[in-house]
């Protein structure tokens, strides 16, 4: 290949903080060449027309995180100038259960938790009280240690006025809270079944279950926000903020290649003093003239990309841990689903659960390499809030499970049959979407009669699709305590802190890195933020 002058940065993959990462460069003056082993840019964005007049957003498809980051803040206006939109309704989330039990919940705290009290009287109030602790209390320090670079000095500040604040009891309050699991939490401060239900699932999004430590401060952290925010898309499909995003670099003179494998990372020295100056790429080098920025799992970093790396590095990276698998189907049907609630057909993502005790059977089933019997799955509605989705009248289900094993053992209901080497395969696959559709009827009875299409996603299909989605996992690495905050992707070692590796001037990204999985660009916000300062006006 060839570029227009040797770029100062050269960014690995084009997932969102890839994109993130090069699009402020770019902003801010830097030259940036984004290489993408796949051919289209994205990652885990991805947009397809499965079925003729649908357009369906495979893997990622909602943008919570992405539109209330400082990222986005930022490039807000360069976005938009390329048309990029957001689609947003009044509802946030909502929960049904087999029976029909089922709650809809608005976009707004205090609306909420009115309704939530109608249902389970006292836990309105519950949930109220604990948005206003994570949103005003806690506010400073959660997202502070969300939002910045773990050995950065503004951390130190930060530890430091909330010491003066709080005291040393009150940090090891916070701590203590941090660390708690959410079957804990949730029995000690609700009242009922059905709030435990309608908040647990919200525990999966980051890979953990409802026993594991983190779980609480991550449930009840995420449901919240999106409670508060809402779920939005991208109008015309998530595709579109790719588009605009590389508009938005190739305007600022970066440049984005596909079809670009990068084989190694090109490096000079030894020791301390060993320096990132390009890659290797199709059998070429490429240099660059200031900095690498890799978005790729720990695994890849320092199992095959780079070379001359210390025993105690890349002993730490093989220790690395991968979560449980993910899996996606994709249903086009020629009209709306006959939920059992009406209401639900305005709200972005429903919950699909018994009960909070069936979520952690389920992830123990799959933790033990079974396939649950009755999974937990959100079910995505992206045509109530876009309806140029579908054809007139038409209506898309977008489903993920987050309780499946890797390597398959067995099926907890003895129904279906797993092959001798525990690989997912195509029969695997379509009988886990039987059963998910056999569960949908339960709550949209005759739904079936509706399908114009369905295509599922298994594990072995989403590794293929991304090579960092490791045996399916989608968040590219647990997020337990010990690959968390300070400690993701590992505990540091030398200069290897976070997003600073061992190489000078080479840099990890990605849901393998701090702030961890998302589509809210937090780790390609912060290289950025470190390797260019703003533009001044």
């Amino acid at each position: 290949m060839t570029t227009n002058s040797t770029p100062q940065v050269i960014v690995v993959g084009s997932g969102m903080n890839s994109l993130m990462c090069a699009a402020l460069l770019a902003v801010r003056g830097k030259s940036v060449l984004v290489l993408e082993r796949n051919d289209r840019l994205g990652g885990c964005i991805r947009t397809e027309n499965l079925f003729e007049g649908y357009t369906h957003d495979l893997l990622s498809c909602w943008y919570s995180l992405f539109v209330g980051s400082p990222g986005y803040q930022e490039l807000e206006p360069y976005l938009k100038q390329y048309g990029l939109e957001f689609a947003q309704c009044d509802y946030s989330t909502g929960l049904v259960q087999p029976d029909g039990q089922s709650i809809a919940l608005k976009r707004d705290i205090s609306e909420a938790a009115k309704q939530l009290d109608q249902l389970a009287p006292g836990d309105g109030l519950a949930f109220r009280k604990m948005a206003e602790q994570l949103f005003t209390q806690d506010a400073a320090l959660t997202f502070g240690l969300l939002g910045q670079n773990p050995y950065s000095a503004n951390m130190l500040k930060l530890l430091f006025s909330e010491w003066r604040k709080r005291g040393v009891d009150g940090l090891l309050d916070f701590a203590k809270a941090g660390i708690e699991s959410f079957r804990r939490w949730s029995e000690r401060e609700l009242q009922h079944d059905f709030s435990r239900a309608l908040m647990a699932p919200w525990v999966l999004h980051t890979g953990l279950g409802p026993d594991e430590a983190s779980s609480a401060l991550i449930g009840k952290l995420t449901f919240a926000a999106v409670v508060a925010g809402g779920m939005p898309v991208v109008k015309g499909g998530s595709a579109r903020i790719v588009e605009a995003f590389a508009k938005v670099i190739e305007a600022h003179g970066g440049q984005l290649k596909t079809g670009m494998h990068v084989e190694k990372i090109i490096t000079t020295g030894e020791g301390k003093n060993q320096r990132a100056t390009g890659v290797k790429v199709n059998g070429q080098v490429i240099a660059a003239s200031e900095s690498v920025v890799c978005n790729v799992t720990p695994t890849q970093l320092y199992g095959s990309l780079l070379e001359n790396i210390s025993p105690q590095v890349r002993e730490k990276a093989r220790g690395y841990r991968y979560g449980r698998a993910g899996m996606q189907i994709h249903f086009a049907l020629s009209a709306p689903p006959p939920w059992c609630n009406p209401e639900l057909l305005n709200v972005p993502l429903v919950h699909f659960t018994e009960s909070m005790e069936q979520v952690c059977l389920s992830v123990t089933q799959a933790n033990n390499g079974y396939l649950p019997d009755k999974p937990t799955f959100g079910i995505g509605q992206p045509t109530a809030l876009d309806p140029s989705r579908a054809p007139d009248g038409g209506w898309i289900l977008w489903i993920q499970m987050q309780e499946l094993p890797r390597i398959l053992k067995g099926d907890s209901a003895g129904e279906i049959s797993i092959p001798d080497d525990g690989r997912w395969n195509e029969q695997v696959r379509e009988a886990v979407a039987d059963r998910i559709q056999q569960r949908l009827e339960l709550v949209m009875p005759g739904f079936s009669h509706l399908i114009v299409g369905r295509k599922a996603i298994s594990p072995a299909d989403l590794e293929n699709d991304n090579c960092n989605l490791v045996g399916g996992d989608p968040y590219s690495g647990t997020c337990s305590p010990d690959q968390f905050f300070w400690l993701r992707p590992f505990a540091a070692t030398g200069q290897t802190k976070t997003h600073q590796t061992a190489v000078k001037n080479l840099f990890h990204i990605g849901a393998s890195t701090h702030p961890g999985p998302g589509l809210g660009g937090g780790s390609g916000y912060l290289v950025a933020q470190k390797l260019a300062v703003k533009r001044r006006t």
